[in-house]
C-alpha cells in the first residue's frame, strides 16, 4: 500500500520503520523543515527515536499536501492538542484515517476519531492502541495492540496492514472504550510516577493502578464504552506499561513531581510530549459533566494545575470516606 503518516514524533518514526519492513511504501511528515532535512542526512530520528536506523527508501517531507498525495492509508501521529489544527490543514482526503495519537481535546472532550471526522467528514476512521512503546517496537520487540474501527473491514485491514511476527493486532468496534483507555491511562499513570517520585513503593503503586483502572472503567462506561474494553489491550495493558515502564513520559512526569519539581519546570525541559499533562483537564471535565467519580484523576489536576502538594494529594487519597469496593 501506498501509506502516509502524518508527525514525525517516536511513535509516528516507529510505525513508518515498521510499515516499510511490511513492505509498503511510506512517506512520513515531519511539521519542522529543520528535522527533516536532519531524518535525511542522518537516517535517523535523533530527537525522538535515537539509535534507530531508518530505511533509505523512506520519503520524509515537510510538505503535507505531497505527503499524502497517492495514498491510501493516512496515519494521524500527531499530538492531541494539535489534530485538529492538522487535519485542517490537510487537503480533502477520501482515504481511511487511522488515528494512533492517545488524547481527548481539552476544549472539546472529544476523543481523536471524533476531532478527524468532524475536519475530514465522510471518510472511515479508526484507532490503534495498546501497549507499544515506541522505543521497543521500532527495535522489533514482541507488542501487541487493538484496532478499532466502527466499519469492521477498516479494523481488518489495519491489522492485515501492520501486522508482523512481533507485532500482533487484533481487532475491535469498541472504539469509545479503546481511545479512553488509550488516553486515561495517561493521567493514571503520573500519579503511579508520584509514589516513585515519593519514595512509597510497591504496594501504594499497584493500589493507584488498580484503583484507577476503576476510575477509567467507571467514565468509559457512561460515556458509551463497554466495560470489558478496560481489561484489554487498551486498557489494563496500556495503563500497565505506562505506570510502570522506564519509556514512559506520563510515568517519568509524576517521578519528577514527586521528586519536588514544579509542573513548569518539567514541561519546560520536555522536547517530546506527556500527553496526561493535558488530558487530566479533559478527563476532570468530563467527569464532572457525567457525574463520575475519578479522586486519582481530580489529585493529579490538583497538583498539575491548582499548586497542590503531591504529599498532600497522597493523604487526602488514603483518607477519603471508607466505602465497599
Amino acid at each position: 500500500m501506498n501509506i502516509a503518516i502524518i508527525g514525525a514524533g517516536g511513535w509516528g518514526t516507529a510505525l513508518s520503520v515498521l510499515l516499510h519492513g511490511n513492505g509498503h511504501r511510506v512517506r512520513l511528515w515531519a511539521y519542522v523543515p529543520a528535522h527533516v532535512t536532519e531524518m535525511l542526512a542522518k537516517h535517523e530520528n535523533v530527537p525522538f527515536l535515537p539509535g534507530v536506523p531508518l530505511p533509505p527508501e523512506l520519503e520524509i517531507s515537510n510538505d503535507m499536501a505531497h505527503t499524502v498525495q497517492g495514498a491510501e492509508l493516512v496515519v494521524m501521529a500527531v499530538p492531541s492538542h494539535t489534530m485538529r489544527q492538522t487535519c485542517q490543514k490537510l487537503p480533502r482526503l477520501i482515504v481511511p484515517i487511522l488515528s494512533v495519537s492517545k488524547g481527548i481535546e481539552n476544549e472539546t472532550g472529544k476523543r481523536m476519531t471524533e476531532v478527524i471526522a468532524e475536519t475530514q467528514p465522510g471518510v472511515p476512521v479508526a484507532a490503534l492502541s495498546g501497549p507499544s512503546h515506541a522505543e521497543e517496537v521500532a527495535r522489533g520487540t514482541p507488542t501487541a495492540v487493538v484496532a478499532s474501527s466502527l466499519q469492521p473491514g477498516f479494523a481488518k485491514l489495519v491489522q492485515q496492514t501492520f501486522m508482523t511476527e512481533r507485532f500482533r493486532i487484533y481487532t475491535g468496534d469498541d472504539l469509545v472504550g479503546v481511545e479512553l483507555g488509550g488516553a486515561l491511562k495517561n493521567v493514571i499513570a503520573i500519579s503511579a510516577g508520584i509514589t516513585d517520585g515519593l519514595g512509597l513503593g510497591d504496594n501504594a503503586k499497584a493500589a493507584l493502578v488498580t484503583r484507577g483502572q476503576a476510575e477509567m472503567s467507571r467514565l468509559g462506561l457512561a460515556l458509551g464504552a463497554r466495560q470489558e474494553t478496560f481489561f484489554g489491550l487498551s486498557g489494563i495493558g496500556d495503563l500497565m506499561v505506562t505506570c510502570f515502564s522506564k519509556w514512559s513520559r506520563n510515568r517519568g512526569v509524576g517521578e519528577r513531581l514527586g521528586r519536588g519539581e514544579t509542573p513548569e519546570q518539567i514541561l519546560a525541559s520536555m522536547e517530546m510530549v506527556a500527553e496526561g499533562v493535558r488530558t487530566a483537564k479533559s478527563a476532570v471535565t468530563l467527569s464532572e459533566q457525567a457525574g463520575i467519580e475519578m479522586p486519582i484523576t481530580r489529585e493529579v489536576f490538583a497538583v498539575l494545575y491548582e499548586g497542590k502538594n503531591v504529599r498532600q494529594a497522597m493523604h487526602d487519597l488514603m483518607t477519603r470516606e471508607a466505602k465497599p469496593e
